[in-house]
């Protein structure tokens, strides 16, 4: 992302947080209520994403290797 961009992002973030520090305390529940989501949205798709792409097998290794040793603790 070239320099100007960067800044000009940046500058929408101060709005945004200017913006933000006038709601109303409902509005600004339901704003965080949103962000939260949106949050939760973003990791699950990126969990999806290394899934798919083999970045998580080391952690069925690690489980599987647990289970063998008899090391594999209960949930």
């Amino acid at each position: 992302m070239p320099s100007g961009e960067k800044g000009k992002d940046m500058a929408k973030v101060d709005e945004l947080k200017t913006e933000i520090e006038k709601l109303s305390r409902e509005d600004f529940s339901e704003l965080t209520r949103w962000l939260s989501e949106k949050d939760w949205e973003r990791w699950d798709k990126e969990i999806e994403a290394d899934s798919a792409t083999g970045r998580l097998d080391f952690l069925v290794r690690e489980a599987f290797e647990a289970k063998a040793k008899g090391t594999l603790k209960d949930l």
